[in-house]
């Protein structure tokens, strides 16, 4: 058998997932500015129901996040990305529809994104979970950089598209927009080779929360998966108290057009592509490790700056506050989810992923909810301030783990214990 390529990029089945997921995100960047700025801005939400919207679109990770794991385990990967991909863009296209018919409201905004979500949670889980078998473990850091590159492209063209398309054609048609793109993907995706999933059998099912638990007790009993987890679910949190009062503030209080904050939100996606850039640079200089440990050490403060955000020179001083935040961002996309993969055997990477993304996404709905709810109460600028302080001090759990001294990348070892074929992902 000859050589495995390095390259990821000379694989097809790659080549095809990176192109349908540069769809996919574009079309989930545009949603993320249109539709809190079309509750805001043609439906009247106040900062409660903004909040509530926001916590609505990634509740779903909490309510379906760790089942969804051991199902992906056990599905082709193809169908679950292809499924997800169309009911997203369903959904979508309902917001223009209601619209058009004058029958828009919150309530219909509110099930969509909670719908959306949980069509992503299997999306996110199935992406990164079939990434090992696409590639293989050799060539994770070049994909995982490109993947994260590509994430980092679409925040700055999706969400800077956003906010103008907003501007320009309202917020329904830009909605609309991302339903294509979600379309458009959904069909790319069914050229990803087919894979044999195992046949799931009724006593599978039962043993369904034992393959949670399972998944449960493989990132929440290694300590070096345990601080990796606890730091990007703390970013997450700050984040998105953040995020949640951010259409309200630039809107209502500063004033600003809606391409100001698809900017703002544009500079955070330069900032990811900034770091998955710098990402293996570091990583061969200094180790894996080390560089997500000194990585928070000289961004992560940066956060504060975000707190100051006003008219003038203090919108430039938190955009370069976010852009610093988010390079960590970036950096921790690679490197962090690299060594998750390399710390994990393949029949648990469904579960793995499928945990990381319960914690992580659903701190965003929670960071959603309380950035609300201090907005409501005591004013967007204080959940600014609430959510700057949890972001600067976001890396510590890595900085005091065992992750600062690994250099080398470890290799997965096989679970002790596998009781079922149908537990395993394809092959």
């Amino acid at each position: 058998m000859s050589e495995a390529p390095r390259s990821p990029w000379r694989l097809r089945d790659f080549r095809v997932l990176f192109t349908a997921g540069a769809l996919s995100h574009l079309g989930s960047n545009v949603g993320y500015v249109a539709i809190p700025l079309l509750a805001v801005t043609t439906l009247g939400a106040g900062p409660g129901q903004a909040g509530a919207l926001a916590a609505l679109s990634t509740a779903a990770f909490l309510l379906i996040g760790l089942p969804a794991g051991a199902w992906v385990d056990r599905l082709p990967g193809r169908r679950v990305l292809v499924v997800a991909d169309a009911v997203r863009s369903v959904l979508f296209a309902s917001i223009p529809l209601a619209w058009w018919l004058g029958v828009l409201s919150l309530p219909q905004l509110y099930a969509v994104v909670l719908l959306n979500g949980c069509a992503t949670v299997f999306f996110d889980v199935g992406s990164q979970s079939v990434l090992p078998e696409l590639v293989g473990r050799e060539r994770l850091v070049p994909a995982n950089t490109a993947l994260v590159s590509l994430m980092a492209g679409a925040n700055i063209a999706g969400r800077g598209a956003g906010g103008f398309l907003v501007q320009l054609f309202t917020a329904p048609l830009a909605i609309l927009g991302g339903a294509i793109a979600y379309l458009i993907s959904a069909a790319g995706l069914t050229g990803i080779g087919r894979r044999h999933a195992p046949a799931v059998t009724s006593a599978d099912r039962r043993r369904l929360r034992t393959d949670i638990a399972e998944g449960l007790r493989h990132v929440l009993g290694s300590r070096e998966l345990r601080a990796l987890a606890l730091t990007a679910t703390l970013t997450n949190l700050g984040a998105q108290m953040i995020n949640a009062v951010l259409p309200v503030l630039f809107t209502r209080e500063l004033r600003l057009p809606a391409g100001a904050l698809g900017t703002y939100w544009a500079a955070g996606g330069l900032g990811i592509l900034l770091g998955a850039g710098l990402a293996r640079r570091f990583a061969t200089r200094l180790g894996h490790g080390r560089t997500l440990g000194l990585a928070g050490l000289w961004f992560a403060p940066a956060a504060l700056g975000v707190a100051l955000i006003g008219e003038g020179p203090w919108l430039w001083v938190a955009g370069a506050g976010w852009l610093a935040v988010m390079t960590k961002t970036g950096i921790d996309n690679v490197l962090g989810v690299t060594l998750r993969q390399h710390l994990t055997p393949d029949p648990l990477l469904g579960r793995m992923n499928a945990t990381f993304r319960f914690l992580l996404t659903g701190a965003l709905s929670i960071g959603s909810a309380l950035g609300g709810l201090v907005g409501q109460a005591a004013g967007v600028r204080m959940a600014v301030w609430a959510g700057a302080i949890c972001l600067a001090g976001a890396f510590l759990p890595v900085f005091c783990s065992p992750v600062r001294t690994l250099r080398e990348l470890p290799l997965a070892t096989t679970p002790p214990r596998r009781a079922s074929a149908a537990s395993t992902t394809e092959t």
